[in-house]
């Protein structure tokens, strides 16, 4: 068996495992088929929230959570009553500071607006969920790409899924060729080095779900990056309708299928 041979047998093994993984992490009692709501406190302006025990309040940088015994409502672990100030919770979800029983109450900022956040195991999501539909990973897919930063950090307004305009910070491109065919993505840099693409392509709204992230490792000290388009994944907000996620940037709809990565969520 040649090199060669080799090299793309442990690719597709790779692949096979992290989709098994990430099929795994969705399915979890805490992942994404979870969410059962995010309720923005700004909606609620005496503080209830609709299906959510206890009277909530922003004050300032902290959220103000006031409970009795009677709303059934655990902080840390413990049984809680009485007031307690809150910030954003960071976390995994399972973590989160406040539970109702099995269900997680995960506070959230965005843009200097509260919101809470009702991640429940038993959601009709969860129970529905069958697989993740995603193509068989194809060697060609997985292409050599170059990482150009900006100078400077750009933000750009887009909407989200939940037809809000976000802003939305970008680190710079990467670039790679399709069919001798240069294209770029805008992406965003996380804090470890790592990059975040928000995409579009033909596919999109009809073979595929709407738009789908792309991941790439950490460039090389080069600029050197593995575009691996495998890898496509879809966002959160295909698992529930309660996240509010970016849409693609302009000039991140690629003109060509990407037949690659995951699809479309598959219920029974």
């Amino acid at each position: 068996m040649s090199t060669d041979t080799q090299q793309a047998q442990l690719a597709e093994q790779d692949w096979i495992h992290w989709h098994e993984e990430r099929t795994a992490t969705v399915a979890a009692p805490y992942g994404p088929l979870s969410l059962t709501g995010t309720h923005w406190l700004a909606d609620c302006p005496e503080g209830r929230i609709p299906a959510v025990p206890g009277q909530w309040r922003e004050d300032g940088d902290e959220l103000v959570l006031t409970a009795t015994a009677e709303d059934g409502l655990s902080l840390d672990g413990k049984t809680f009553s009485g007031e307690v100030r809150l910030t954003a919770d960071h976390g995994p979800i399972g973590e989160s500071r406040v539970a109702h029983g099995e269900r997680r109450l995960v506070v959230l900022r965005r843009e200097g607006l509260w919101a809470v956040r009702d991640f429940d195991p038993d959601s009709a999501a969860r129970r529905a969920f069958r697989a993740i539909d995603a193509t068989p990973y194809d060697a060609r897919w997985a292409l050599p790409g170059t990482f150009r930063p900006y100078d400077t950090a750009r933000t750009v307004r887009v909407e989200n899924a939940d037809g809000v305009e976000r802003g939305l910070g970008l680190g710079g491109e990467i670039a790679f060729d399709v069919d001798g065919t240069e294209h770029t993505l805008q992406v965003a840099v996380e804090q470890d080095g790592s990059l975040w693409a928000v995409f579009a392509d033909t596919t999109s709204g009809n073979s595929s779900y709407r738009f789908r992230f792309l991941r790439p490792a950490a460039p090389a000290d080069d600029g050197s990056v593995t575009v691996d388009l495998n890898r496509a994944l879809l966002p959160p907000c295909a698992f529930a309708d309660h996240f509010i996620c970016p849409f693609p940037p302009p000039g991140n709809t690629l003109p060509f299928a990407v037949e690659a990565g995951e699809r479309n969520r598959t219920d029974n």
